[in-house]
């Protein structure tokens, strides 16, 4: 009987992690927001932003950061817009408004894991939205590094320096990481002179 019940549970137990599979794999089809409201052709999705800033976290030299959380914290930060979606600042939700979406969504995301899994991914989520540790505040960088980066290469593809420059914009004075300032001047520089190069070329 004790071992029908441990079957019966790990079954029940199968079946709740492929619905939270399911539901994570959702980030795969959700594209980002900005991106789409900007007519980027084949905007990347959520998860792809998602998995290059945790790529990001992995290859940060500070020894000073856990890197293993910055890793779990890029892998979390957005796993609500499974169910959400990407809100945008164009789509005029209130913070507070999106947040309460957002912190439902983790809660039915993360009750569909055992205890100690659902309060750690839980958890993890709601040290980024409260930016409560410096690996958090660190994660939230990478975040936007991503995003100025991404647009970067999405004026490379169209071939349309600084058409993306309000994402630019959105992320002036919010780096103060030294290895984020270092990698974005770097980045900025090579933008602006794709930028000057188009500017000098003789229109057609």
């Amino acid at each position: 009987m004790a071992l029908a019940s441990s079957v019966a549970g790990s079954d029940h137990g199968a079946r709740n992690l492929l619905q939270f599979l399911r539901l994570v794999g959702q980030l795969k089809r959700v594209p980002r927001t900005g991106w789409v409201y900007r007519n980027v052709k084949q905007p990347e999705s959520v998860s792809d932003h998602m998995y290059r800033m945790a790529v990001m976290a992995l290859v940060t030299e500070d020894d000073h950061l856990n890197k293993d959380r910055c890793v779990r914290l890029a892998l979390v930060h957005d796993m609500a817009e499974c169910i959400v979606g990407d809100i945008a600042p164009a789509d005029n939700v209130p913070k507070e408004e999106k947040h309460r979406r957002e912190e439902a969504a983790m809660k039915q995301l993360t009750q569909l894991l055992s205890n100690d899994l659902g309060k750690e991914l839980y958890e993890l989520w709601e040290e980024y939205e409260t930016q409560s540790s410096a690996e958090a505040k660190f994660v939230k960088q990478l975040d936007q590094c991503e995003m100025i980066l991404q647009a970067s290469e999405y004026e490379d593809l169209e071939n349309r320096p600084g058409r993306l420059q309000d994402f630019y914009d959105s992320t002036a004075g919010k780096f103060s990481h030294p290895e984020i300032v270092q990698l974005v001047s770097e980045l900025e520089a090579e933008r602006n002179a794709s930028i000057t190069v188009a500017a000098s070329e003789p229109r057609s």
